[in-house]
This record gives C-alpha cells, structure tokens and sequence, in this order.
C-alpha cells in the first residue's frame, strides 16, 4: 500500500484537533450570550467544559489497550462530527439549553480523547526527524483552526443574522457547515491516515497492569524535587488569565449600557479571532526564540512581566470604551501577544518539571493541572463580574497578579534548562 507523505494528514490532523476545543471554550460563550444567557450561567457552565481535559490522564492509558490510534482518531472525528449537528439542531428549539450543553459535553469529550490519539498517533506516524521537522507546521495548522473558528466563524454568523434576522438559525447554519466539514474531514482521513505497525500492536496489558503503571506515576510525580511549588505554579501562574478569558470575550460583546464594547459578531471575529490570534501566536514564536538562546530561567521575569501587565489593556477598555475598532485591535493585539510570550515559560515549566523517568505521562497530568487552572477561576468569574461590573471586575483581576509573581518568585529553575546545546 502506498505510504501517503506527512504532509497529507498532519495539518489536517491538527486542524480537526484545533476546531471543535475552540468551539468548545470560545464559541459557546458567544452563542450564550447572543441566546441572553447571564455572565454567571455562561462562565458557569461553559468552565465546566474543561472538565474532559483535566481528566483526560485518567482514561488515556486505556487508549492504548483497545483500539488502535487511527480507529480512536476516525472515530472521535465522526462523533464530533454528530456533537456538531445535535448543537445545530437544538439551538432553535424549545430546550436549546439542555440540548446544546449536552452536545457540548460530548463535544469535549470526543476532542479531549481525539487530542490523546492524534498526539500518539503523530509520535507512531513519523520518524524522528519528521516529528521534529512537522512541530512548527501542527502548531500552524491548530493555529489556523483557532482563527477559523473563533474569527471566519464567528463573523459567519454575524452575516448571516443581518440575512435571517434570527440569532439561533444563523448559529444553527454555521454548526450545519462544521458538521460536514467534519464529516468530509473523516472520509479524508479514512483515506490519507497511513497504517503505522506500532499501531496495530496491541499492549498485552490488562487493566491491573495499567492502574499500577498509573499509581506508580503518581507517586514519581508526586517525589519530584519542589513538587507543591510546581504545583502552585501550575495553579495559580495563570489565575489571572482563568479570571479573564470568558469574561474578557463577554465584554467585548456586550452592550454598552452593561459596560461593554458592543462589538458585532462579525467585528468580534476580527479582533479576538484574527488579530488577537496573530498577536498570540507572533508571541509564542518570540518567547520560544529567547529561551531556546538564553535559557527558561534568564527570561523568566520578563515572560511574567509580558503575561501579567497585559491584564490593564482591560482596565483602559473597561474606562475608556471606545468606539474605534483600530484602539481595539491595537489593544487586543498587545495584550495577547504579552500572553502568548508569557505563556512561553508556563509551557517550558511543563516540560522541565516532566523531565525524567515516565515523562510523557507527568507532563499530561502537568496539562490536566492547567486546564484546571483554568476551569476553576472561571466558574465564579461571571457571578464576580456580575456582582462588581466590568471596571472593578478587571481591577481584581490585576490584583490576582500577585499569585502569579509569588508562585513564580519560588521556582528553582536550572540555568542551562532551554539553552540550544552546541
């Protein structure tokens, strides 16, 4: 059987990865708030959402066991693909509620387990050097599903409410398109997906021999040198960000007689999934660039700075209001290219802290404590909100910054830790 090139599944693999977490987090806090659902249920229920990715170690090992990489990937990407239609199909109904956050769930928990397989997958998939040469197109390709979803969807939907005037059917159409493109997304990959041996290896373990290998990686994890520092660092280094991330895209949304922007759909599309997206991403790059030239622990500081100050781009928006969509993608653009620097010692952390023996299931219970660095800030944010309004609401936030400079003032880091090796 011919052997198809990396090139005709890896971005299309990490874009089908990109798209239903985005629609996940982002998309649903907007179509909540068009649908005139309070800040306090949207954060609420929608930070429950991550539930999926903070447990995610807990069933992947099994993934392993049953079925191959390739059946787990196609079939999460079907499932997706009916979460998708049963969120457009509910939207318009009487229970639009119940029914989309059910779909939601489903949503979450095929991508959550979709991200299991395609990152082993990718791993059995390549050869070393390919998996080293394909790093920077997968993390492009998941970039572009991010500015697909939360900008050329979302601005979709805008236009189409001008043509239908109707919130709910115009969101309904765009899930109606994501659907089928997941469906065409399965038949692609049904076809392109290549068939590694490694895969098709079944793990002569049973489910004994896998809670043990489970148990003994907790308890590795839970030795390592500065363990509850780490952990408070996973924590609390992103509370800000937690605090910030829903309420920040309900008060760009928002009317201004709430205190909001008042941005359309379609002008939301631009700011936060096009532009902030841009800034986000040419962030990343910088704060890998820097690390990898002068090591994690000499830009530590300046990473915590740039994650941190971008917080009062809020505060000025919250008191200022204005109207010009050009101070607003200015803004936007600098806060979250501060957070995409910033978020670069987060991640190196991750990694350094993982090193060592079992490393690759340390560094996925790393990822569950960030999601629930996440999940939990965001529970209570829209009540927060609600109860003190934007203004005040953004103040406590960069107030929260505190725990991120505390936590990070604690970690011993190794200097040689990022630096490139001659």
């Amino acid at each position: 059987m011919k052997k198809h090139s990396p090139w005709a599944w890896v971005p299309t693999l990490y874009f089908a990865e990109g798209v239903p977490y985005v629609a996940v987090m982002t998309i649903s806090v907007i179509i909540y708030k068009r649908l005139g659902l309070s800040n306090t249920d949207i954060t609420l229920y929608t930070s429950w959402l991550y539930l999926p990715w903070v447990i995610k170690p807990l069933w992947s090992p099994f993934i392993d066991m049953l079925r191959t990489k390739r059946w787990w990937i196609l079939t999460m990407q079907i499932l997706i693909a009916a979460a998708l239609a049963g969120i457009a199909f509910t939207i318009p109904g009487p229970f639009w509620l119940q029914g989309s956050l059910a779909f939601f769930w489903l949503m979450a928990f095929s991508s959550a387990t979709h991200d299991i397989a395609a990152d082993g997958f990718y791993m059995l998939g390549l050869d070393q050097h390919q998996q080293a040469y394909f790093v920077g197109i997968r993390s492009t390709f998941y970039r572009i599903a991010t500015i697909f979803s939360s900008g050329l969807l979302v601005g979709l939907a805008g236009a189409l409410q001008v043509l239908t005037r109707s919130i709910s059917f115009s969101w309904s159409l765009v899930f109606y398109l994501i659907s089928g493109l997941f469906i065409a997304l399965w038949l692609y990959h049904s076809w392109a997906l290549p068939r590694p041996d490694e895969d098709n290896e079944r793990t002569q373990k049973t489910a004994g021999d896998i809670l043990n290998e489970f148990w003994q990686t907790l308890v590795t994890f839970f030795k390592k040198p500065q363990v509850w520092v780490g952990i408070c660092f996973m924590l609390f280094y992103r509370m800000p960000e937690g605090l910030l991330a829903k309420v920040s895209a309900l008060f760009l949304v928002d009317s201004a007689k709430n205190g909001g922007l008042g941005l359309s759909d379609g002008e939301f599309g631009l700011v936060q999934g096009t532009v902030g997206v841009i800034g986000l991403t040419l962030g990343g790059i910088l704060g890998g660039i820097c690390a990898s030239r002068d090591g994690l622990k000499r830009w530590l500081w300046p990473m915590v700075m740039a994650i941190t100050i971008p917080d009062l781009v809020y505060v000025y928006l919250s008191y200022a209001l204005p109207t010009s969509l050009v101070i607003i993608n200015i803004c936007i653009f600098l806060e979250q290219f501060g957070y995409g620097f910033g978020f670069s010692a987060y991640m190196l952390y991750l990694i350094y802290y993982s090193q060592g023996e079992h490393k690759t299931a340390h560094y996925a219970l790393c990822t569950a404590f960030m999601a629930l660095s996440m999940m939990i800030p965001g529970l209570f944010a829209g009540a927060l909100q609600e109860s003190v309004g934007y203004q005040t609401f953004f103040l406590i936030v960069v107030a929260a910054c505190v725990m991120t400079y505390i936590v990070s003032a604690l970690l011993k880091i190794d200097p040689e830790f990022g630096k490139k090796k001659a």
